[in-house]
């Protein structure tokens, strides 16, 4: 008996802790360790998200020909770094209003340049300790607005002049891109709709494909490249930097929308992110196969270009919510994505729009994504469709309007060789000018240049100069 009594004695004090750990509460996290996490988050996020400008950077160099390779690599240089200048002086203040605004949910009131919290700043004097450091948010944001830049510069690729881009870039990112973002992630009128875009699959990539997809309307295709009712390949100077350049987007793309959960203070938040590296990984994994199958079937062999653009295609579908869907569904609107691509990028060659790195086809994407977003969220979610929608609708007649596409019958006065003013329609007028006489090679040489101005304003819309020979 005395044994047994011992026995039940032990058990129980053996029992004791473990009955007081479980019926102890989970402690709160500090809000100084929030703070410090969620700002952790975003510069790791942020620094993802910069190494994606390598990517942008490696990808355009190796799919345009060997003689453009410098010029495209200068400006991808220029461009992030007028980026980070605009952005600064007037981006993100224009971007975010902080509920200051100067036309209601449409345009930031606050005007000036960005300004950080002071050197050794302690809680009370952070600009909000229940979030993250101003700086860490500033940067990452910088990064996403640089991101779109990128997108135009591969699109017009081997065909506009550096400082004719570089003065773009400077008004895409100082202002074209906060105006826009504020309208979603500032608190503007879209979000106040309801509409999603959780990592920027519209804020950032749509608006960067339909700016891309106004310019190479205005500057048409790269000379030779559609010839005889068909399309003149012109082939990449390196292919295996190409593929680099990819997986490095595919890196980059973990900090875009893993950083976009904008917490990581709690279990849960840091298990959503990780739900949004895996989700990011299998849509750009889908996008990548269902390419190669698709260039298979429509082809009779793999295009290695294809798959490239199919991986980032997965990635650019997947970015508007990267967080609810399965690994199932997310296959699924990865893929989609990839075919889109494979069988896009010749219906944009129908139209003769030259679109060099494949970047404009993706805008497509984000319409088939919010489609089938709003199917997967429909049971407990209200249906993004219709927001989405709106969105491209808004975000097509914003870039339009900043970038007015001339008319289609501008390329007629390109034929003309008389010094004249040629009126193409009511609305446009063509001047012709004789430029340059000299010989080359034994052959006679003429250079005009054609301007294409407002018939009413005056206001130059393009130039562009033809050279004309003939033998001696």
């Amino acid at each position: 008996m005395k044994l047994q009594k011992m026995l039940s004695l032990a058990a129980t004090m053996i029992a004791l802790p473990a009955i007081g750990f479980a019926e102890e509460a989970p402690k709160a996290v500090p809000t100084d360790m929030i703070w410090i996490m969620n700002t952790l988050l975003f510069l790791i996020g942020g620094f993802l998200v910069f190494f994606m400008a390598a990517g942008f950077a490696m990808l355009e160099a190796g799919l345009v020909r060997s003689k453009n390779v410098t010029m495209q690599l200068t400006k991808n240089m220029g461009l992030f770094s007028i980026a980070c200048i605009a952005y600064y002086l007037v981006g993100y203040n224009l971007m975010y209003p902080l509920g200051t605004w100067g036309i209601e949910k449409v345009l930031s009131g606050v005007w000036g340049v960005a300004v950080m919290e002071g050197v050794g700043v302690s809680a009370d004097g952070v600009d909000d300790y229940a979030y993250a450091a101003t700086a860490s948010d500033y940067f990452f944001q910088l990064m996403f607005c640089a991101a779109t830049a990128s997108i135009v510069s591969g699109a017009l690729a081997e065909r506009i002049k550096l400082w004719p881009f570089l003065i773009f870039t400077a008004l895409l990112t100082g202002a074209i891109y906060p105006l826009q973002a504020s309208w979603k992630w500032g608190g503007g009128f879209l979000d106040a709709a309801g509409f999603l875009d959780f990592a920027g699959s519209t804020v950032v990539h749509s608006v960067g494909g339909w700016a891309a997809l106004a310019g190479a309307l205005i500057l048409g295709p790269r000379l030779g490249k559609y010839k005889d009712g068909g399309v003149v390949p012109m082939l990449g100077s390196n292919l295996p930097l190409a593929t680099l350049g990819t997986f490095i987007l595919w890196l980059g793309w973990f900090g875009f929308n893993g950083g976009s959960q904008l917490a990581m203070g709690s279990i849960g938040d840091i298990a959503d992110v990780s739900r949004i590296f895996v989700n990011t990984n299998m849509a750009a994994a889908a996008g990548a196969f269902v390419a190669m199958l698709a260039t298979q079937l429509a082809y009779g062999k793999v295009d290695l270009t294809m798959v490239l653009n199919g991986a980032l295609a997965g990635l650019v579908s997947i970015t508007a919510e990267p967080l609810t869907p399965t690994m199932g569904w997310t296959c699924f609107i990865g893929g989609v994505g990839g075919v889109i691509v494979v069988y896009g990028v010749p219906l944009l060659d129908k139209f003769k729009i030259d679109d060099h790195i494949g970047t404009s086809i993706q805008i497509v994407d984000q319409q088939t994504y919010w489609s089938w977003n709003s199917l997967y969220k429909s049971s407990h979610r209200k249906s993004s469709l219709p927001y989405g929608i709106s969105q491209l609708i808004v975000m097509r007649a914003y870039t339009e309007v900043v970038q007015p596409r001339p008319p289609s019958n501008i390329h007629a006065a390109f034929n003309c060789r008389l010094i004249k003013t040629l009126s193409l329609s009511k609305e446009v007028q063509a001047k012709v000018f004789c430029v340059n006489k000299y010989m080359r090679r034994k052959r006679k040489m003429v250079d005009f240049r054609v301007n294409v101005s407002d018939s009413e304003s005056g206001v130059l819309l393009c130039s562009a100069t033809l050279g004309i020979c003939w033998s001696k």
